[in-house]
């Protein structure tokens, strides 16, 4: 008889024992892909438009440094092994996100990966993603990610015209991102990312067109590009709401979507998400994929979610909050949720629905396969595809990916 983690409400205290999962949601380890994501929350400054959870060094009080964050994270990784043991699952991937991780020592960073091999079985072919801003990075911090075991970069290029960073609020100047990105293949990184946002006030047809070559002349085998969306609560938000900048324009953002499309498959990187192109299959983000099938992931970090056999849970937000946690010997969950297989099915078609490769039309409601047939003959979704019993975008299709999804789920 297993202990499960408390949902809704109720404070998670670490017991003595390992056992803190459903049985069912543990017979779902030894089957299912599993991956580690650790948060690292601090940010130099905080860009105007994001919603994440980070902090600047005013923001921390006590307990949240950086130079003690490794050994916080460890003190999850460590938990994790315990809950998750006696036989824990073998890591694939592991992701590293923010925040600006590279804004911790490179070594802190492997450090934290060194305790996950030793605690975890750590599949031959692991991927080991690090995001990175551009400026955050040097030849010599990248040499030792790459020599501790990183495989994988994404940077923050974000454009490579000068008043849109500024807009966005980015530090780098336009061409570091591509620098990086040759320190980073120079390094021995088997796989390079660069993320891109469009559709920024300001922006011009000229601009993007600028930023998509940079990528193209850089050493880099994986693009994301996502559209700027004004989140309540950020300094965008706000100056949007003061009228010093305009909303993002549709059209002009479908616009910005058609032509990265057209320019990076004309350069052999395929679309494989709505958002993600990649130069062949090996290239593609397998962490990311790991979300997108809905498989199973611990998220070590202030604010991070985790997902294992339909048991969601998410850490307390603040950094000091979240340490303060673990060194009493305490969990750091803030909630929980146990997902019902009618969840679970939802979000099956909210996210496979956005791979290139889309998803059975049996997973779909009745109601649903007939909105599928629909879409067909409104041109969202492919006639072959459907035909062989599966729904898969069209071009057009991934521009109103949302709208359709909502459509075929309603």
């Amino acid at each position: 008889m297993t202990t499960t983690l408390p949902v809704l409400g109720q404070t998670p205290v670490l017991p003595a024992g390992p056992a803190m999962l459903p049985d069912a949601a543990r017979a779902e380890l030894p089957t299912t892909p599993f991956g580690l994501y650790l948060h690292v929350p601090f940010c130099a400054t905080r860009c105007g438009y994001c919603d994440f959870n980070t902090y600047t060094s005013d923001e921390l009080g006590p307990g949240a440094n950086r130079s003690e964050y490794a050994a916080t994270a460890i003190a999850e990784v460590e938990l994790a092994a315990r809950v998750l043991g006696p036989t824990p699952p073998t890591i694939s991937t592991v992701f590293v996100g923010g925040g600006t991780p590279t804004l911790l020592p490179a070594a802190d960073l492997v450090a934290v990966l060194d305790r996950a091999r030793e605690l975890f079985p750590v599949a031959a072919d692991v991927e080991v993603t690090t995001e990175a801003n551009p400026e955050s990075v040097t030849p010599q911090s990248l040499a030792t990610l790459r020599a501790g075991g990183f495989t994988r970069i994404s940077l923050g290029m974000q454009s490579a015209a000068p008043h849109v960073l500024a807009v966005l609020d980015r530090r780098h100047t336009p061409g570091r991102a591509a620098e990086a990105a040759r320190e980073a293949r120079a390094a021995g990184f088997d796989h390079v990312n660069l993320d891109l946002i469009y559709g920024a006030p300001g922006e011009t047809d000229a601009d993007w067109d600028l930023s998509l070559q940079a990528v193209l002349d850089s050493p880099v085998d994986h693009v994301s590009a996502y559209a700027l969306i004004v989140e309540q609560g950020t300094k965008l938000a706000r100056r949007v709401a003061r009228g010093e900048l305009p909303m993002p324009d549709d059209d002009v953002l479908a616009d910005r979507y058609e032509q990265a499309d057209r320019v990076l498959r004309g350069a052999g990187l395929e679309w494989y998400e709505v958002s993600n192109w990649a130069r062949g299959a090996a290239a593609r983000c397998r962490h990311n994929e790991l979300y997108w099938a809905n498989a199973h992931w611990w998220g070590i970090g202030p604010g991070a979610h985790s997902h294992v056999g339909g048991l969601r849970w998410w850490n307390v937000k603040h950094p000091a909050a979240y340490a303060g946690r673990l060194a009493a010997g305490e969990h750091p969950a803030a909630d929980a949720e146990q997902l019902t297989a009618a969840d679970r099915a939802l979000e099956r078609v909210m996210l496979g629905l956005r791979l290139r490769d889309g998803l059975p039309l049996d997973a779909l409601s009745d109601v649903g396969r007939a909105r599928a047939a629909g879409s067909v003959v409104q041109g969202l979704l492919e006639p072959g595809p459907h035909a062989e019993g599966r729904a898969v975008l069209t071009d057009r299709g991934r521009l109103l990916a949302d709208a359709v999804v909502r459509d075929l789920t309603d």
